[in-house]
């Protein structure tokens, strides 16, 4: 079975590098990252070299291709916007490792060495789904110091099954050895981030993405160490948790809660036509409040150009 999957693998890098071809005129550039525990990251950079940072974090079976609407967008243009691929997703490394997905640390210092390997200045760090433990845990292990805010965008607070809603048949799937219930599962977890489904092209080319994932990273992420306790109460910078109220993934207004507990001062906003993906599902407006919120946090710390 081991040598279908490896084929398969192979065919959908071939989509997906062709996918970052087509996208190739609004990035200005592609390269790697070592991170400390020697996992290779993809990196992507487009929009103003020189404009306010905003790096991107994408979710669970996703990749830096889930943020096109926001790269490719031409009100977006004047920041400098970094995204990159997450271990075990898309064109970063996959190790086979169970551990090395396990230890949220890890992910954390995935972020930071894109951070300093880029060079950027104070960023806005957006994170979505699992992009948010990831931010969290950031927080924990080096502080908000060197960014300037963060948007949690369906943001997973805590891996708690009061947080997250039940898809028992999904996940059991999405860890299956059999190829085809893989597969599926794969399908039906990608259109439960939908309340609006995208067009058939995008629903096709994210599933392509989301069957590149690691299958070892995908079995081990339940069972990932977070460090939200520790990270989000040490964020003194804005701090945005942006969620679509027809998430099918999340309990919205438990997560909400539990984030004020840990950080009184965050901000909240509601999507009311989203679900789990609203900066693909509210584009337009999703950019608008990216926009907004990236100035509100350079003015909050002087750094505006």
């Amino acid at each position: 079975m081991h040598r279908y999957v490896q084929v398969l693998r192979n065919t959908l890098l071939t989509v997906v590098m062709a996918s970052l071809s087509a996208i190739a005129t609004a990035a200005d550039k592609h390269y790697t990252v070592t991170s400390p525990d020697g996992v290779t990251i993809a990196v992507q950079e487009s929009g103003d070299p020189s404009g306010p940072a905003i790096v991107f974090i994408h979710g669970l079976l996703g990749s830096r291709l889930n943020w096109e609407k926001q790269t490719g967008s031409a009100e977006l243009q004047r920041y400098r916007m970094i995204s990159y691929d997450m271990r075990g997703h898309g064109l970063s490394g996959k190790p086979d490792d169970a551990a090395a997905y396990r230890d949220g640390r890890r992910y954390a210092d995935d972020l930071a060495t894109v951070l300093k390997a880029s060079h950027a200045q104070r960023p806005v760090l957006v994170g979505w789904s699992l992009g948010g433990i990831v931010i969290s845990s950031y927080l924990a292990a080096y502080g908000d110091t060197a960014i300037s805010g963060a948007i949690y965008v369906d943001g997973v607070i805590e891996l708690n099954p009061a947080l997250i809603t039940p898809h028992p048949p999904v996940y059991a799937g999405l860890a299956s050895d059999d190829l085809k219930t893989h597969l599926d599962a794969l399908r039906t977890f990608l259109a439960l981030c939908f309340h609006t489904q995208p067009d058939s092209a995008t629903f096709e080319r994210l599933l392509s993405n989301a069957a590149m994932a690691s299958w070892t990273m995908t079995r081990t992420i339940p069972s990932m160490t977070a460090a939200v306790t520790d990270g989000l109460p040490k964020a003194r910078v804005p701090v945005l948790m942006l969620y679509g109220s027809q998430d099918a993934l999340l309990q919205v207004q438990p997560s909400l809660a539990r984030a004020r507990q840990l950080n009184p001062r965050i901000q909240s906003m509601l999507y009311e036509d989203s679900g789990h993906a609203p900066f693909l599902e509210e584009a337009q407006r999703f950019n608008r409040d990216l926009a907004d919120f990236v100035e509100q946090a350079l003015q909050a710390h002087g750094t505006l150009p």
